[in-house]
């Protein structure tokens, strides 16, 4: 026979799992404790706005029932466990049955059923008042390209990337939709906006056009990201939102409306010159547009860059906006952000600038104000 006891663990072997299964608890419950804004800024938990606060909400609803359902089924599971175990007295027969029985079975049917009946109705209501577009709304197209988003104001004839500025306190419609694989196909690919503490999750896809409502209560800075994988840098694919009061939006649509001032700085003039020709090689404005005033606006295939040094970040807003990360980035793309220029055409290619070239196109980008 096998002596059972081997394979019970010992009484001194129990005594050292119950404080390792405390200090386990005890770091999931610490590791819930992250309510800091600044070191959680994009907690879902923390809603800042309307379309934010309703899921919210909603899952706070549910996850009350859910525990009120775990705490009833493990209290019977334990109470029956102990009121039905093993006893030294027991002749062996099994305990009464209750299967067959018609009410207990009607019972535990519709009690489930009626909660989530109950769930439904709430859920329903808040997917149509989600989707809903406002009355007032102020509209942003936004384009997901690989790796960075691009917002086109309509309204104002604004194009900008990676940061993008709204209002405070009023609606904001974004029409989105992802680069078009028949005008490049390298680019057609889904993405995913996601702005957790203002808004729930959208997807981007080509050749369609899809909607997100959000609102910021306060003024501030949002972040989010691409939550759907698109290649390689999808990890680099980062959102900034700035929410502004009145005022300061007003300045910042007025100050984006502006042309690009012509350099009078003999090292940035020398830079603007090489932004629209490097000769044998693709020049910067093949893909960034400047715009300096002469005719309509038109996008490139790459970011905006008519007021380049009004955003805090680029390169799909993973890098600070400084003199010295904006010559890496000229200097040597791919340390800086992972492409596939050379596979596929995407992303920024390595120029092969001279340092004499590098200084000049940093001097003018410092312009673009």
């Amino acid at each position: 026979m096998r002596d059972s006891s081997a394979e019970r663990p010992s009484p001194r072997r129990r005594t050292r799992l119950v404080p390792m299964a405390g200090f386990s608890l005890l770091a999931l419950l610490l590791a819930a404790c992250g309510g800091d804004a600044t070191r959680t800024p994009q907690n879902a938990l923390n809603p800042a706005g309307r379309y934010a606060q309703e899921p919210h909400d909603l899952i706070t609803i549910v996850l009350i029932i859910a525990a009120v359902v775990f705490v009833l089924v493990h209290f019977l599971i334990i109470y029956s466990v102990v009121k039905y175990r093993q006893r030294k007295d027991d002749d062996g027969s099994l305990p009464v049955q209750i299967h067959g029985n018609t009410r207990l079975e009607i019972f535990w049917t519709i009690i489930p059923a009626l909660i989530l009946a109950g769930i439904a109705v709430p859920t329903v209501q808040m997917i149509f008042s989600q989707m809903d577009e406002p009355d007032d709304a102020f509209v942003v197209e936004v384009i997901g390209h690989r790796w960075w988003f691009e917002y086109y104001y309509p309204e104002h004839d604004i194009y900008t990337a990676n940061e993008m500025a709204i209002p405070v306190g009023r609606p904001v419609r974004l029409q989105m939709t992802a680069s078009d694989p028949a005008r490049d196909p390298a680019q057609g690919v889904i993405h995913s906006f996601w702005v957790p503490r203002l808004a729930g999750k959208q997807d981007l896809i080509p050749g369609q056009m899809t909607y997100l409502n959000m609102l910021a209560d306060e003024p501030g800075r949002y972040y989010g990201q691409c939550a759907e994988y698109c290649g390689l840098s999808h990890a680099n694919m980062r959102i900034r939102v700035e929410a502004l009061d009145d005022a300061a939006f007003d300045a910042w649509l007025e100050a984006q409306q502006a042309p690009a001032e012509v350099p009078a700085d003999e090292l940035a003039a020398r830079g603007r010159e090489l932004f629209g020709d490097l000769g044998e090689r693709q020049a910067c404005a093949a893909c960034h547009q400047v715009w300096e005033g002469d005719g309509g606006r038109t996008p490139g295939t790459g970011p905006d860059l008519t007021h380049l040094m009004s955003r805090e970040e680029f390169a799909g807003a993973i890098h600070d906006m400084t003199p010295e990360n904006l010559r890496e980035w000229l200097r040597d793309p791919n340390s800086m952000k992972s492409m596939q220029y050379e596979v596929n055409g995407i992303g920024m290619p390595d120029l092969d600038l001279t340092d004499e070239e590098l200084d000049a196109l940093v001097a003018y980008l410092l312009t673009l104000e």
